[in-house]
């Protein structure tokens, strides 16, 4: 069997990497939208000490679709957020959730449309 931790509270362990609130409601009100329009199926999360990892899938056995990360180590450089592909290519990475959620919100919206 999987070991089952603690879901982190963000600012409390200063060891760990979380999603606040506003974050993964952002985060999780996309995925719905995805699982309504029948492209993703699963998902998973990740805490490490720095990152922070949702993890999208079309299919419980597949590799994932799609993984929101946010490392704050790139605060200063790249941005805190990266949106990787399937092949682990970073697609887009940027210091805001909204941009970074962009495209996966466009092909949703291509979708609703055509």
């Amino acid at each position: 069997m999987g070991i089952v931790y603690p879901f982190p509270v963000p600012g409390k362990d200063p060891g760990q990497t979380a999603f606040d609130r506003a974050e993964l409601n952002r985060i999780t009100d996309l995925y719905g939208r995805m699982v309504a329009a029948g492209l993703w199926k699963d998902y998973a999360i990740e805490f490490t000490p720095d990152a922070a990892s949702f993890w999208a899938f079309r299919r419980s056995a597949d590799r994932p679709e799609v993984r929101i990360e946010k490392r704050p180590a790139l605060q200063s450089k790249q941005g805190v957020w990266a949106l990787i592909g399937e092949n682990g290519a970073v697609l887009k990475r940027g210091h805001e959730l909204g941009p970074v959620l962009a495209p996966v919100e466009r092909r949703l919206m291509k979708l609703v449309a055509g």
